[in-house]
């Protein structure tokens, strides 16, 4: 039986395990505590003190951190606890750059929040010398302006303990502390992947995506044809940013916002990720029977794939040769969709909304392309989208249910699912079990690989064939996955990674959850419902179903996995050098 502590907090009494900390005892208790650089299995260093409490010590503690005892008092209230956590916000008002209306977290900042709470009216209380920093948007994925970090520390604990990647870090000491790459070096010049994790975490502006939206406005304005496509995972948090609650699947409302924006055509990158299925479960059974690279590693998350060429390059032949199903179906629209409506492809651009900020980078590697031409042109992540939508006054939660274009809109259940972490695997489980064993698959789920457990095994049972698998979601534990496979003690066929914790629904480009409420809710498994649900409710849940993919392969691709389609649906890989611009 578990321990548990009791204790009284605010004249409330409260129970909770051994080992738990104030924040967490008064959350029980319904007992709101501030904080800033808390973020819940992230952060949990008591760096910033907004979250000081009475303890009945000589000086006032951080709840965050403050474990809980037995018959433990504690004063979350007090006159010296309000004017505690009003100085320091005070001071950390003192070295940011205050320009929120320009910013990208305006009316989403928890330091703003902060501010209205604790009745901080003068944010010149504490004003002075300020250190002034150039803006870092080199990369194609992330902008980092450290005029508006306040220090929390909490992007450096998303970087290296939840991803593994550790290229910003606090450096220098006192008025001078910054949180910098090494060397100084811009995040495009270091082993980056580009996930956005970091934005996410980020609790004010200090850390955005790098914008698209100019360039996406600019190509509605022109003579192109522009198409868009969207990410399985846009449709389960995009309604988030316009008070539709976590959860809910707003797949038409999307379809019908797309259009009012000006697209062309809008298509569903799901098509994609079937396409990706027949390709990718192909390219996995042929290496089974012909003697290929094992095990066979997805490639649909490009921050994992960036990751796998810079810390893991031996593993880069375990990758699938399958591009991306957004880079998939950009490149199927400038041929297929161009041949069949007499459009030049040079007239033709396409647009991916992406759940993603890794997804920028992707859409300019130089392999992705096709006679010249990039398959995707531009990429808005899901945030640019609502951006967009607000700026043209689109009413979103009024507006009514729209299918995608035909042609390439059709999509099956196991398109939908590649969002959540374990879909990519179930989607090639559905085709691979079929083309095994010469049966139809009745019951189409594979719980084994679902839920938000770090790495999850599975023996999937394919007839004569048992298929080892593994799927892991966060490259810190896709890394703990590989290094088992290096030294020999695991041993798989197929492994599923994401880069992002709890799949694409969760990615770096999605509406940013604040802490406070992300304390409450498991925000991937929220998400990832939305997604199974609309899985369930689709008439086919196979990639193998759907109906213009067939039509695609007989009118244009020919045999799945033959030489036209490798031509244009697969890519190679290089090894990179994270300290290769280092000087």
């Amino acid at each position: 039986m578990e321990n548990m502590i009791n204790l009284t907090i605010d004249g409330v009494q409260v129970s909770v395990p051994a080992g738990s900390t104030v924040l967490e005892a008064a959350r029980k208790a319904n007992i709101h505590i501030p904080t800033l650089c808390y973020l819940k299995d992230v952060n949990q260093i008591g760096a910033c003190r907004v979250c000081v409490v009475d303890v009945g010590a000589r000086a006032l503690q951080a709840a965050c951190v403050y474990p809980v005892s037995e018959g433990m008092v504690v004063k979350t209230n007090t006159p010296a606890v309000r004017r505690a956590r009003k100085t320091v916000v005070e001071l950390l008002l003192s070295i940011h750059d205050r320009k929120c209306l320009s910013c990208s977290r305006n009316n989403n900042c928890e330091l703003q929040d902060l501010c209205r709470d604790l009745g901080i009216d003068d944010d010149n209380h504490f004003a002075g010398e300020m250190n002034h920093y150039d803006v870092d948007d080199a990369s194609p994925c992330v902008v980092r302006d450290n005029n508006k970090c306040v220090l929390c520390r909490r992007c450096v604990a998303a970087c290296h303990q939840q991803q593994n990647v550790g290229v910003i870090g606090a450096v220098r000491r006192g008025f001078t502390t910054a949180i910098e790459s090494p060397w100084k070096l811009p995040l495009a010049n270091t082993g980056c992947v580009g996930c956005g994790q970091c934005i996410v975490a980020c609790p004010v502006g200090a850390l955005k995506e790098k914008d698209s939206i100019k360039a996406v406005d600019k190509l509605l304005e022109g003579p192109k044809h522009v198409v868009v496509q969207t990410a399985p995972a846009v449709r389960a948090a995009l309604g988030e940013e316009f008070g539709i609650p976590m959860g809910t699947s707003v797949t038409g409302k999307m379809a019908a916002a797309l259009r009012r924006l000006g697209f062309d055509k809008v298509f569903d990158t799901d098509f994609g990720a079937d396409l990706t299925i027949l390709e990718e479960g192909t390219e996995l059974v042929q290496r089974l029977t012909k003697g290929g690279t094992l095990p066979m590693i997805t490639s649909c998350s490009p921050g994992w794939v960036k990751y796998c060429e810079t810390y893991n390059s031996d593993f880069i032949p375990n990758l699938s040769s399958c591009k991306s199903p957004h880079e998939m179906l950009g490149a199927v629209i400038k041929t297929y969709y161009a041949e069949k409506f007499d459009i030049d492809p040079k007239d033709i651009a396409v647009v991916s909304v992406m759940p993603c900020t890794a997804k920028k980078f992707e859409a300019k590697r130089p392999e992705l392309s096709n006679y010249g031409m990039q398959d995707v042109d531009e990429v808005l992540t899901t945030r640019e989208l609502a951006k967009m939508i607000r700026q043209a006054g689109i009413d979103f939660a009024t507006l009514p249910e729209e299918d995608f274009d035909s042609v390439l809109g059709e999509s099956t259940g196991a398109g939908v699912i590649f969002g959540a972490t374990g879909g990519v695997m179930e989607a090639a489980l559905r085709f691979a079990y079929e083309v095994v064993t010469g049966k139809t698959l009745e019951k189409v789920e594979f719980h084994e690989v679902r839920g938000l457990k770090g790495v999850k095994e599975a023996v999937i049972d394919l007839g004569e064939t048992k298929l080892n698998v593994a799927v892991a979601h966060g490259t810190a534990n896709a890394q703990k996955l590989l290094d088992s496979v290096r030294s020999g003690e695991k041993k798989y066929e197929f492994i599923e990674v994401m880069c992002c914790p709890g799949g694409c629904v969760t990615g770096g480009g999605q509406p940013i959850v604040k802490s406070e409420i992300r304390m409450g809710v498991n925000v991937s498994a929220e998400r990832a419902k939305a997604l199974y649900g609309e899985d369930e409710g689709k008439a086919r849940r196979k990639s193998q179903d759907n109906e213009e993919l067939k039509v695609l392969y007989k009118e244009y691709l020919g045999e799945v996995g033959g030489h036209k389609a490798h031509h244009l649906l697969h890519t190679t890989y290089v090894a990179r050098d994270k300290y290769e611009n280092v000087k």
